[in-house]
């Protein structure tokens, strides 16, 4: 098998997405689209990559700092052809060279597998990706001759009436023979209304040297959506979600309403689980089976166990155990470990703690930099205070404490097993064992304070 090598075309400007970021750095699920044309290289099994910079190149260099890539720059923006041009060093004669574009995001790795398979295979010097498309409008024409072999590209304005009715375009995606793309190179011309040089000419030189130019036809033009403007980065991130909410669906999970369920593609969600309207599920999320989550969740990062319930909830970088609830309007912080049969209700905010099984937090309680045992009762707005304004201490709660209404628990404290805590009290000490502490002062009331 020949060596494979791809070059990635980003140098262009981009000036319809009207930004101050570079075009192919705009994200489409959370991702930049320069590096999810990147990773798709190297899960068909690229690792010889070149990414071609120019229009904010810095930038896009320092978003792709620590891949296994190797950077050449395009000063100035004169064509496709131009920018391989300055990929000289990195083509080798030897080598199938695969094209591709920093701002077509949803082509599929699969799809870039046939293509090197079927240019090794055919032993011709370039096979070019084509695609069918209802409205071939603004985009070159592959032109076949009576054989049904390629005979050249004709771009939209050059094409008589009769070629604008091909329907077959040219979807810029190449793999060259690494030797024949060197040769024609060298000879591509610029003597064109905009003085610029374009890869599709090489493959006119090719023809002529008496070379075979083979087409791959696409099974889905999708795949090939160029993103110039913020409305076709809109349609990308559609055309992905509905990617992964499809798989998702065909794996056994029910999604409400797919048009406004966003999951990332590295979430991993059990079978029978129901995702309701409005919810985001990010990052490396894995959800267990016969869940419901939502309506307007966020989970980033997150694990959650079987059977769990979670409703109008923000949650990140934690893990909740089976059969508990969570929510509505519930904020679960980073670092938590939240374990079975628990009610974290409406209002209720956890972070950095471990809450212990058949635990209760049912409303309006803060649990921050706190060990909670199992079976606690935390009433409704139980605070534990952990920050003194330079340092952060954590609250030990034993098994089977019950906190009354609005307690306030100073860290660093501990309230051991079976301990009570009365209503309104603020804890600055250790609670003993099967205890009841109080700490407020004593009511009095002052006859005709009103009147006076």
């Amino acid at each position: 098998m020949k060596k494979r090598k791809a070059i990635i075309l980003a140098a262009g400007e981009g000036s319809r997405m009207k930004s101050k970021k570079a075009k192919v750095l705009h994200e489409v699920l959370g991702k930049p689209m320069i590096l999810r044309v990147l990773q798709t290289a190297q899960q068909a099994g690229l690792t010889e990559i070149a990414v071609i910079t120019g229009h904010q190149a810095q930038q896009v260099e320092e978003a792709l700092a620590g891949q296994d890539v190797v950077f050449f720059r395009q000063d100035q923006q004169l064509g496709t052809g131009h920018a391989v041009m300055q990929a000289e060093a990195f083509l080798e004669k030897d080598a199938d060279i695969l094209i591709l574009y920093g701002d077509t995001p949803l082509m599929e790795s699969r799809t870039i597998q046939r293509l090197l398979d079927q240019q090794e295979a055919s032993g011709a010097a370039v096979t070019v990706v084509s695609a069918q498309v209802d409205d071939p409008t603004g985009y070159g024409r592959i032109v076949r001759d009576e054989a049904g072999k390629f005979a050249r590209i004709v771009e939209h304005k050059d094409a008589t009436a009769q070629q604008r009715q091909i329907q077959e375009i040219n979807t810029g995606i190449y793999c060259f023979d690494g030797g024949a793309l060197q040769q024609a190179l060298g000879r591509i011309q610029n003597d064109n209304a905009q003085g610029e040089y374009y890869l599709p000419d090489a493959l006119a030189l090719i023809l002529a040297d008496g070379r075979e130019v083979n087409v791959l036809q696409a099974e889905d033009a999708g795949e090939f959506l160029g993103i110039n403007t913020r409305s076709q980065l809109a349609d990308a991130q559609r055309a992905l979600q509905r990617r992964i909410n499809q798989r998702l669906m065909d794996e056994g999970v029910t999604i409400l309403d797919p048009n406004s369920t966003f999951i990332g593609e590295e979430v991993q969600i059990g079978m029978d689980t129901i995702i309701r309207p409005q919810t985001h599920l990010e990052g490396k999320t894995v959800i267990g089976e016969n869940c419901e989550i939502g309506p307007c969740c966020r989970l980033t990062d997150m694990i959650v166990g079987n059977q769990t319930q979670i409703q109008f909830t923000v949650a990140m970088e934690s893990k909740i155990g089976d059969e508990t609830k969570v929510g509505p309007y519930a904020y679960i912080r980073p670092n938590c470990v939240i374990g079975d049969h628990i009610k974290v209700g409406d209002f209720v905010e956890v972070k950095n703690s471990v809450i212990g099984n058949g635990t209760k937090i049912s409303h309006l309680t803060y649990v921050g930099d706190s060990d909670v045992g199992e079976r606690i009762n935390f009433g409704c707005g139980t605070v534990t205070v952990n920050y003194d304004g330079k340092k952060k201490y954590r609250t030990t709660i034993e098994d089977d404490v019950f906190i009354g209404c609005n307690a306030n628990l100073v860290a660093p404290v501990t309230l051991k097993q079976g301990s009570y805590v009365a209503a309104g009290s603020t804890i600055t000490k250790d609670v003993p064992e099967n205890a009841l502490a109080v700490a407020r002062t004593r009511q009095s009331n002052l006859e005709g304070w009103h009147k006076k």
